[in-house]
């Protein structure tokens, strides 16, 4: 089963970035040309008929962008403040302490009307970033059909953000 032999694929890092975290290091995964391929083909057989893809700085990408490839669809990243160079559209998210910022260009979604949209990053935990996310593609009239992980940490509950959100959330690997 694909979720058992990802599974096995993902390496912890114990106490990274932080004492008492165990850091779910994907670069192992990464490195398995076949199992990444058959992770991307998992997500693009579900998500063909969407627009495009948004991918989440900066893991977000590295899937995002073999799916839209794979799917023959458009990659639109979604950065850190500062980081895109023409007009954007900011959202604010809470961190543990403080706030950060994340953008999207205001034309992301140019020439499609009512575009689809998946919503990509590798990780999902306490949800601040991909809530921030959803609501930014929300500014541009794009619909989110559903947001995709490839890791949710369930203990966290931050796909509940998403759900309440009234936003599907696909998971391929659930700790």
């Amino acid at each position: 089963m694909l979720e058992e032999r990802v599974k096995k694929a993902i390496r912890d890092i114990p106490d990274f970035p932080k004492k008492g975290i165990i850091f779910k290091d994907i670069t192992t995964l990464l490195n398995k040309a076949e199992l990444f391929s058959e992770v991307i083909d998992y997500f693009a057989g579900k998500y063909k008929d969407v627009d495009f893809i948004c991918g989440i700085e900066s893991r977000g990408f590295i899937f995002g962008a073999a799916i839209a490839a794979k799917i023959k669809k458009g990659f639109v990243p979604i950065r850190k403040k500062g980081k895109l160079p023409s007009t954007t559209v900011a959202e604010k998210y809470a961190l543990e302490y403080g706030f950060d910022e994340i953008e999207i260009h205001i034309d992301a979604f140019e020439n499609v009307k009512n575009p689809k949209v998946l919503l990509i990053d590798d990780l999902i935990a306490t949800g601040g970033t991909a809530e921030a996310a959803v609501k930014l593609i929300r500014k541009l009239n794009a619909e989110v059909v559903a947001a995709a992980f490839l890791i949710e940490l369930t203990f966290l509950e931050g796909a509940d953000k998403l759900r309440n959100m009234g936003i599907n959330v696909d998971s391929l690997v659930k700790y």
